[in-house]
Parts: C-alpha cells; sequence; structure tokens
C-alpha cells in the first residue's frame, strides 16, 4: 500500500502485518488468520473511497488525477490480498482457509463492482477522447484502451437491472474456484498408504523410499508412506515393478475429488467436483450471454492473440491430426514391448503405461530417468539456470535476505552490471502438506513509476514441488531433481523474466500485466529449450556422489531420447485443449446434468486419443487449471504459445550457426528487449515480428518435437 495510507492506520490496526509493509515486502511469517479481515475491510473501504473520488463530477479525466490514484488504491488492496492468496497456495491450514473464504466474496465483489461501473467507464472513455491522451506514452495508452475493454466485458454497460446478476456470477465463480482448488488439496492431501513389507517396494530407487521412510516418520507411522503429491505418486508409477502397488496408486490419484474417492483414493464425498463442474460452465455461459456473446470461449477471446473460436478449434483438431499418427505409432511400440518384455500378456493397463515407457527408454537409450536424476543436484541447476540468464540477458543474480513463509524457501535479488537492484524473486522449491501441488509463477509486486518519481521494483514468486532433501544413512543428502524437474524450474523462471525484467512503469501493462493470455506463455516455454543444450547441462550438473558433471555418452542418449513417446505426450496435452476449448464453446449447459462433464470428456478421448480410457478414471475433477486457475477456454494457450516460443528459440540456433553457441548474448538482448521488456504495452504479435523480423511459422514446433 502506498506510505500516506500506512501513515493513516487508526490505531487498532498499526500492528497488522497486511497493512504496515507499505510499499516494501510483507512479512509473511508474522501474517495470522484474524489479521485478514480487519486489512481487508480497511482497505476495501480505502479503495471504494479512491472510486468515489475518481467519478466525482470535480475530478478531472487526466492521467494524474484519474487513473493514477485509483490504480494506487486498487494496488494496495491487490497487494495485501496477493499476499493472503499466496499464503493459502504455499502454506494452507484451516484458519487460514476459513479467513480467506470469509473476505473473498467481498473482494470479488468490489472488483467486480469496479468493472461495472458506468460513472467511471465514462472517465475513461473521456480520457481516451482528450487531447492529454495523445501526449500519454505507449504504455500509458494501452493501460487505457485494455481498461476500456475490461469495462465492456466488465459489464459496465449492462442495464442497472441486469448488474446485481452479474456482480453474483461473479461471486459464485470466485467461490466456486476456491472450493474446487480446496477440494483437491483436500483429497491429495487425505490418502496415504502404508507399506510394511520392504518387499512391496521392489523396482524403487533408494531416494524415492527413503523419502518415503521420511513421510512415514512425519506421520509417526512405521514402515513406507505414499502419497498423491506428485513427487511420491510418479515414483512409484515409473520404477514399482509391484504391479498391485502401481494399480491401487493409479486409481487413487485418477478418482480423487469423485464420487469414486471414498472407494480408491480414502477421500471424502464432500470434495466431489462433479456438480462444481456443471455450476462453473453454467456461470460461465450466463456470463458470456450477458455481455453479448454466443459462448463463453467467445468471451475468453477478447483479450487473447487468437481471432475467433473456429480458428482456436480448427488449430487443435489440426494439431490432433498432425500428432495423431505419431502417438499411434508410440503407442503401439510401448505395447509390443510390454508384451514380449515385460511379460504383460493382457496388455498395457494404465497403471502400466509410465513403468512400461520407463523400461523401454532403458532398453533403448540404456539409461533411466533415476541414474540421469543423480546429476541434477537442486544447487547445482540453479547455478545453471542463473548462468544462462546472466549470460543472455546481461544481469546479476544474487542471494537476498528477504521476509520469508517457511524455512526451505529461498529469496534472490537481480542487478543490472553496475550493481543496481532491478527486481527480487523467491524460490519456494518442495512439496509438502498444505501447499498447492504443481508449479506456478506468481507475481507479488509489480514495476511502476510512483508518484514521487521512484521506480517501484518488481518481485516475484516461483513455487515447484519437488521431492524434498532426505536423510539417507543419517546424513542430509542433497535434494536431486529429474530432467523434467529441470524443463520445469527453467519455465516458471521464463515466466518470472518476464516479470522481472520489464522496463514498463505503468503497472496495468509491466511485465506480465497485460499480455495476452494465449502469448503468455512464450518466455516460458521459449526457455524450456535451454534445458537440451550440451553448453547448458555441462555445467548445471554434479552427480550427487562423485561431484562429476554430466558424460557426453549420457548426454547424447537423453538427447536422442528427448522425443521418446512425444507423439503420446503431445496428443495428450492437444486433446485436454480440446477438451476444455470444447466444455466453453459447443457444450450444452442448460440441459446437461450428472456426470455430463466427464461425458464430454471421454467423448474427446475417444474421438482424438489413442490410448483406451479406464472406466474410473475421472482426471477433469481435478483438472484445476480450467476450475481453479484461470485457464477456462485457454488451455490451448500452451500449444499456441509454444509455436511463437519455438520460433523465437530458432533465433538462437541460427545465432549458433555463426557464434558457436546458442547463449548468444548479441540474440539475448534483442529477445530482452523485443520480448521481455515490453510486458504487456504492445500487442504480443507486433513484439514476436520485432524480435524474429516476420511472422511464426509452425515448422520449428514440429522440427523441435520429432512431428516433422
Amino acid at each position: 500500500m502506498t506510505t500516506s495510507l500506512q501513515n493513516t492506520l487508526p490505531p487498532d490496526l498499526q500492528n497488522n502485518p497486511l497493512l504496515t509493509f507499505g510499499r516494501g515486502i510483507a512479512a509473511y511469517s508474522e501474517v495470522k488468520p484474524e489479521h485478514i479481515t480487519p486489512a481487508i475491510e480497511y482497505l476495501l473501504k480505502h479503495a471504494q473511497d479512491a472510486v468515489d473520488l475518481a467519478t466525482d463530477s470535480k475530478t478531472p479525466a487526466t492521467w494524474d488525477q484519474l487513473a493514477e490514484p485509483l490504480e494506487d488504491a486498487t494496488e494496495a488492496l491487490g497487494r495485501s490480498w496477493g499476499v493472503i492468496s499466496h499464503l493459502n497456495s504455499v502454506a494452507d491450514t484451516p484458519e487460514l482457509r476459513s479467513a480467506y473464504g470469509a473476505m473473498l466474496p467481498e473482494v470479488t465483489a468490489f472488483f467486480s463492482s469496479l468493472g461495472q461501473n458506468l460513472a467511471l467507464y465514462q472517465k475513461f472513455k473521456e480520457l481516451s477522447k482528450s487531447s492529454e491522451f495523445a501526449k500519454l506514452n505507449r504504455a500509458q495508452k494501452k493501460v487505457i484502451e485494455n481498461s476500456l475493454r475490461d469495462f465492456r466485458l466488465g459489464g459496465a454497460e449492462l442495464s442497472d437491472a441486469d448488474k446485481p446478476r452479474f456482480s453474483q456470477i461473479q461471486d459464485e465463480q470466485a467461490t466456486l474456484g476456491k472450493a474446487f482448488s480446496d477440494h483437491v488439496l483436500d483429497a491429495t492431501d487425505g490418502f496415504v498408504h502404508l507399506i510394511t513389507n520392504e518387499a512391496d517396494l521392489i523396482g524403487l530407487p533408494e531416494d524415492v523410499k527413503a523419502a518415503a521412510a521420511d513421510t512415514a516418520q512425519q506421520k509417526n507411522l512405521q514402515g513406507w508412506a505414499f502419497t498423491l503429491h506428485f513427487p511420491s505418486y510418479y515414483p512409484v508409477m515409473q520404477y514399482s515393478e509391484n504391479r498391485a502397488l502401481r494399480r491401487l496408486m493409479y486409481e487413487a490419484y485418477v478418482t480423487r475429488s469423485s464420487e469414486l474417492a471414498p472407494t480408491y483414493a480414502k477421500g471424502k464425498l464432500d470434495w466431489d467436483n462433479t456438480q462444481n463442474m456443471l455450476d462453473q460452465l453454467r456461470l460461465r455461459d450466463e456470463e458470456a450471454r450477458m455481455l453479448g456473446f454466443a459462448n463463453f470461449a467467445a468471451l475468453s477471446l477478447a483479450p487473447k492473440m487468437a481471432n475467433t473460436v473456429d480458428e482456436v478449434d480448427l488449430f487443435l483438431t489440426n494439431f490432433a491430426s498432425k500428432s495423431k499418427p505419431f502417438a499411434q505409432r508410440d503407442w503401439d511400440e510401448l505395447c509390443a514391448f510390454a508384451k514380449t518384455e515385460l511379460g504383460l500378456s493382457d496388455g498395457v493397463q494404465p497403471w502400466d503405461a509410465a513403468f512400461a515407457a520407463e523400461r523401454l527408454k532403458q532398453a533403448r537409450y540404456s539409461f533411466s530417468e533415476n541414474e540421469l536424476k543423480q546429476y541434477f543436484p537442486l544447487p547445482k541447476v540453479l547455478d545453471g539456470l542463473f548462468g544462462v540468464i546472466q549470460t543472455l540477458f546481461g544481469v546479476k543474480i544474487e542471494a537476498a535476505d528477504l521476509p520469508t513463509w517457511h524455512t526451505d524457501v529461498q529469496s534472490f535479488a537481480v542487478k543490472d552490471q553496475s550493481g543496481k537492484i532491478r527486481a527480487y524473486f523467491y524460490l519456494d522449491p518442495y512439496a509438502r502438506p498444505g501447499k498447492r501441488g504443481g508449479a506456478w509463477m506468481d507475481d507479488a509486486r509489480g514495476r511502476r513509476v510512483l508518484p514521487n518519481g521512484e521506480i517501484q521494483i518488481p518481485v516475484a514468486y516461483l513455487v515447484c514441488n519437488f521431492a524434498p532433501p532426505v536423510k539417507v544413512d543419517g546424513v542430509l543428502r542433497q535434494p536431486t531433481i529429474t530432467h523434467d524437474d529441470v524443463i520445469t524450474l527453467f519455465h516458471e523462471s521464463g515466466h518470472g523474466l518476464h516479470h522481472l525484467l520489464t522496463q514498463v512503469s505503468a503497472l496495468g501493462v509491466s511485465g506480465i500485466n497485460g499480455v495476452e493470455w494465449d502469448a503468455v506463455e512464450l518466455p516460458s516455454q521459449f526457455m524450456e529449450n535451454f534445458c537440451w543444450e550440451w553448453e547448458v547441462l555441462e555445467k548445471m550438473t554434479a552427480h550427487v556422489e562423485t561431484g562429476k558433471p554430466l558424460p557426453r555418452e549420457l548426454f547424447e542418449k537423453i538427447l536422442a531420447a528427448k522425443n521418446f513417446q512425444n507423439g503420446l505426450m503431445t496428443l495428450r496435452q492437444v486433446v485436454m485443449s480440446l477438451t476444455d476449448w470444447r466444455l466453453h464453446s459447443s457444450f450444452d449447459v442448460k440441459s446437461a446434468k450428472g456426470q455430463a462433464v466427464l461425458d464430454l470428456s471421454r467423448k474427446m478421448a475417444d474421438d482424438f486419443n489413442v490410448i483406451p480410457q479406464p472406466e474410473i478414471s475421472r482426471w477433469i475433477n481435478t483438472f484445476s487449471h480450467i476450475f481453479a486457475g484461470g485457464y477456462a477456454a485457454g488451455y490451448y494457450s500452451y500449444k499456441w504459445a509454444e509455436v511463437l516460443s519455438a520460433d523465437a528459440y530458432s533465433a538462437f540456433e541460427e545465432a549458433a550457426k555463426l557464434t558457436g553457441s546458442v547463449l548468444d548474448p548479441q540474440t539475448g538482448t534483442r529477445y530482452r528487449e523485443e520480448i521481455l521488456e515490453v510486458g504487456g504495452s504492445r500487442p504480443a504479435a507486433e513484439s514476436f515480428k520485432a524480435f524474429r523480423g516476420r511472422e511464426p511459422s509452425i515448422d520449428a514446433l514440429l522440427r523441435h518435437g520429432g512431428l516433422a
């Protein structure tokens, strides 16, 4: 919040950590559930006062007296609410969840009312048509243009009779999204499978067994405990020779948050997301129609690169048809290998797929993921990642000492070559109870110019869920991560760089703000490419026991295996994207009931996928990206942006032919200036063209993925 706001706190709020951090960094560990309601109520009133002042007839429609004060007030609310939302994701407790849930409708209602405020909309329209508009810089103009669009999408042009219902829709959607996420977390936390006979662990690597023993000890159990958190679940699917254990874990994983969870996942019917999904889809459809769109997919495209619903559908179906023959080949190879080499005479069951794929990879390329994992201690990987960033983008990364929410969390400063701090970021690397699964980047603070002329530097969260360090023979072993984890880390760092290296000073379009949703994955997917370069991996690997770097021979094997089963993986992503797209474009929400969402997801898999579907799978019930993560009618953007990112990376491949290195600072500088630094201040298509000198082409993606 602003310093002036901080100076006027009433006595009973002067020690509230959600209000006392000013423009600095929050004291996360001091935030208690009882701080939430008084802080947010105070900030909501302050923000509403700012709205009232902005809409006063005496307030001039100028940037300095309309846009900037409003931005100040809403940023103060947004930053404190962001701290609470972040803690809800990484340090969940029943008390915090309850306090967060109590204020969520209030915050949602405020921002909903902001989007519907006709008087405010008129003021922004007045500014856009004034003589001052021409004097604004490009970023400021884009903020105003985006604001006008968002007012229209926020219901500002709705009748007074319709606005209350529109606000109710926003409130209900926020509540349902939170409930969906809570159900998935509770269902994931709620399952523990204990093994007491070590013979049942045959095939599992020692570090996986050590982690399971550590989990059991934490839960005051004797033996080895496995959970549905991915670092615990997936190694079982990949390595366990105990087929019954694989089946048990698989059935628990794919029935989470469904009506089958009590049978397979030790879950509660209260955590079933079946009705939640239907309710969300109905609300989204109603919202879209109120705003004059045929469906929610059409509404979702308003702030995106893609133009029409049919364009996206065609993009996905074409992608499916291109990848399906490669996926079929992958599946046929897997089935033949499993039958002849693994003795799976009854065919590859869903709980066998990852195990058979790992064995086939070992047979074909003579290495295992676990063997490879030993070369990636997390501290060494971080050194390598920071080296890539520093070489390409002309910055320095140094350890910082910011307040954190857990002892595992690290903080860093990003400095320019003169030593001036440009940004800060957090890294929260390990899975733990009470922490939402997956990996993500989020912004804690955006870059902007303050009223006094100073620059507020950005701060980002990078959150992963790697397996934590464990004790082996009484010694705490360096945490090692898989090559897939390395790719995840580079991916999230790409999002982080987009936010941290921006040079835009208008908050609404600095960093990741204002970037089209189907282009926002470009910088993240771009960074993944460096995980396949010898000059990068050689410097970021050190065997956890010997300290030796990754052998060139092993690198050549993983490079040869890069596109192993990629047809299946690509088709899986496309089918998930099509499921999301059809749910929001052609799904009949009015007549839908019961398992209609599941039925559509099954139809998509039947029409486009090559792997037979297990009858019990309810994977859609945990599809948090589209029901709790902002990707509704937007999951296609991963593939859309992959076209952009592969093509952008090919510029570095072209540079390497001349310089001998993909870590080419000259190309990196152009990429930083044309993609990262401009944030959302201009259309992503223009930024891409400014960097590449032409329109994007799909050729590089097909070549990189072995689908050409």
